[in-house]
């Protein structure tokens, strides 16, 4: 076997035994992970295990002030929604030691819909439990459908900084008519009905369908006004503003009449309920739900190229 033979079948060996090596590599690095995310999903498994082996409804006191966390934004299949927010409620306001209700706010507001489930859902526990008060406090934000929730209370407690307000309605829309005429894009829509594909944003709009939604809007807003009037009833002033979609801070929500007061919940279940001990009743999603989504928020976080700017109060 002459010289340049020989030299090609030790390339030929190089190569293969280079293709082994990185095939071992490869099948090391993939049991690596495996094992990885077997063992994180245990030791999430384990904590939350942990988090909910005590049930936070036993206590020593003879009285407490229950609490129902109302956090996010308010929509179907969220945990500020009336499927979730509704069995807390009636735990809270059933339990025997219950002295006081606080509903803790957070929320920048959502669906008219939900609101208005969970907001009737309280009025009713108000006149089944006459015996029990019901306090609205508000952390960082109780605005538009927060709001709407909060004013089924007996009163309302934020912090001098919380924002507060924003009692009105909006719905978001865009129109792309003459960028798709500078790209050279013809829109192609087929619709069986006259207004079947109206607020299309690709198409011009429609005077008639505009008023027909705007028409929705105010509605809505009146429906919105209504149950604030008849939660806070001659507390708010005669001023047009409150319901124009302006916000206040706590420290201005208070001279409008919007809240009662500033203070904490703390501060609420001490001095005002007089049972200082406060328990959560807020319905928690099931042990699977809360570990898909803590794997899910950790999969996102590593994967995420987002780079939104995001506007905060501080």
């Amino acid at each position: 076997m002459n010289e340049e033979n020989t030299q090609a079948l030790q390339a030929l060996k190089d190569v293969a035994m280079e293709s082994v090596k990185e095939q071992r590599r490869a099948r090391r690095w993939g049991i690596f992970f495996k094992l990885f995310f077997v063992a994180y999903l245990l030791v999430g498994l384990i904590a939350l295990i942990g988090s909910g082996a005590s049930d936070t409804k036993l206590t020593a006191a003879d009285k407490i002030t229950a609490v129902v966390d109302i956090n996010g934004v308010i929509m179907d299949g969220a945990e500020a929604s009336g499927e979730m927010l509704i069995p807390a409620l009636k735990e809270a306001f059933e339990h025997e030691k219950t002295k006081g209700v606080i509903l803790r706010i957070n929320s920048p507001g959502g669906s008219p819909v939900q609101s208005g489930i969970i907001n009737d859902e309280i009025k009713r526990l108000k006149a089944k439990y006459k015996e029990i008060p019901v306090y609205a406090v508000v952390s960082d934000l109780c605005a538009s459908g927060g709001y709407y929730i909060a004013v089924a209370a007996d009163e309302i407690y934020a912090d001098k900084a919380s924002i507060v307000g924003s009692i009105g309605v909006r719905m978001d829309n865009f129109g792309a008519v003459e960028l798709l005429e500078k790209l050279g894009v013809e829109r192609r829509l087929y619709t069986a009905g006259a207004n079947k594909g109206m607020l299309d944003p690709f198409l011009p709009e429609n005077e008639t369908q505009v008023a027909h939604v705007n028409n929705m809007l105010n509605t809505t807003h009146q429906q919105f006004i209504k149950v604030v009037k008849e939660g806070r009833g001659e507390r708010l002033p005669n001023n047009p503003d409150i319901f124009s979609g302006l916000f206040w801070t706590g420290e201005d929500a208070v001279k409008l009449g919007l809240i009662d007061g500033l203070g904490s919940d703390a501060y609420v279940a001490r001095e005002l309920i007089k049972a200082e001990e406060m328990v959560n009743f807020t319905t928690e999603k099931d042990l699977i739900q809360r570990l898909s989504e803590r794997v899910e928020t950790s999969v996102q976080s590593m994967i995420s190229l987002d780079a939104t700017p995001r506007t905060v109060l501080r």
